[in-house]
């Protein structure tokens, strides 16, 4: 890249980055007024702007849309050409300008005005047409575009989606948005299966290995192999969970150079494994794998996620300070790295 390449966009990062730190000084009692506006609508907030203004204003609808407050979108010059037909007389519309004084604005607002729906105005002009007439005044000046030609709208239009991204994130407080909210709104992609996705969903699609805790090392062995999942669990004739054997497990029996004849699973199984719910989140059984440096997690009821089952190089019996004894846990199946892998949540 040459020298006058980097600067022009270095130039650009810093003049967006003044737009930004700006809009400090207009977080006033106008924008309370917004947010608590916008929180006590009945109906929905109708967002409109013309230009690149109106790009803004979509994208802050979607954000809306997906943090609890109803938004829809109205093209301003589509809105006075049949399109005002969208605004409801319970809903609160807003519309972003730079300059206030687009002649689509000026036949829109005397519109609005008249259905007497509360009238945000996000304005780059305190002194323009919108900004008057506006019931509450979101104020976006930027002092300079980025444009070389201070034209184009860059530094406006940048302002405008952080107001309001910040007016989404106190609707989101005001209104209790939390993160059950937003899995309802996110269901598709990794970011809704780490908010909806758990254990239950997964383990299920799994072998379930188990052997009684006096089978032979040799069962063991099949077990393990024939299930490629790394460990087996070992279970009473009710399936409560008695232990568990994973690879490293064997590995480390076969360097004790004992007699093979007569070991069983007993001998070999961890008796503390860590375990996980299966009715915790998926995201939840990754993080304990990484933290635990393992692969597999062993499956149970009622269990709260604080034990997982030990592998290759994460010997439990050394570690039972991290988890907690089995208890009278019933043993339902693993789950395993590669099943958060084939979801996309690493």
């Amino acid at each position: 890249m040459t020298s006058s390449l980097k600067q022009i966009a270095l130039r650009t990062i810093e003049l967006e980055s003044q737009s930004i730190s700006g809009l400090s000084q207009y977080i006033n009692a106008d924008f309370e007024k917004a947010v608590n506006a916008i929180t006590n609508c009945k109906g929905r907030v109708v967002i409109s702007g013309i230009g690149k203004s109106a790009v803004i204003a979509q994208k802050i609808v979607a954000t809306f849309n997906s943090t609890g407050s109803p938004s829809i979108f109205m093209h301003a010059a589509d809105a006075i050409h049949g399109d005002l037909g969208i605004v409801q007389q319970e809903d609160l519309v807003m519309i972003i300008s730079k300059s206030g004084e687009s002649p689509e604005i000026k036949v829109l607002v005397p519109l609005i005005k008249n259905f007497r729906n509360i009238l945000i105005g996000m304005v780059g002009n305190t002194e323009s047409y919108l900004a008057g007439q506006s019931d509450i005044l979101l104020n976006t000046t930027v002092p300079q575009e980025a444009c070389p030609n201070n034209l184009a709208p860059t530094s406006s239009t940048t302002a405008q989606l952080v107001m309001g991204d910040a007016l989404a994130m106190c609707l989101m407080e005001m209104k209790g948005f939390g993160s059950d909210d937003f899995a309802k709104f996110h269901p598709g992609g990794t970011l809704g299966k780490k908010l909806y996705l758990r254990v239950a969903d997964l383990y299920i699609k799994n072998e379930k290995p188990k052997l009684a805790k006096d089978s032979s090392l040799k069962e063991v062995i099949v077990e393990i192999s024939s299930k490629r999942l790394g460990a087996t669990a070992v279970v009473d004739s009710n399936d409560i969970l008695l232990g568990i054997i994973t690879d490293g497990d064997l590995r480390r029996m076969l360097e004790k150079n004992i007699s093979l004849d007569s070991v069983t699973a007993a001998d070999i199984m961890t008796a503390t494994p860590k375990s996980i719910s299966a009715d915790e989140l998926a995201v939840d059984a990754l993080d304990l794998m990484r933290k635990s440096s393992i692969s597999q997690l062993v499956v149970v009821e009622n269990a709260r996620p604080s034990a997982l089952a030990g592998t290759d190089g994460d010997d439990p019996r050394l570690n039972d300070s991290v988890g907690q004894a089995v208890g009278r846990r019933k043993y339902l199946g693993f789950i395993h790295l590669h099943d958060l892998i084939r979801e996309g949540l690493i």
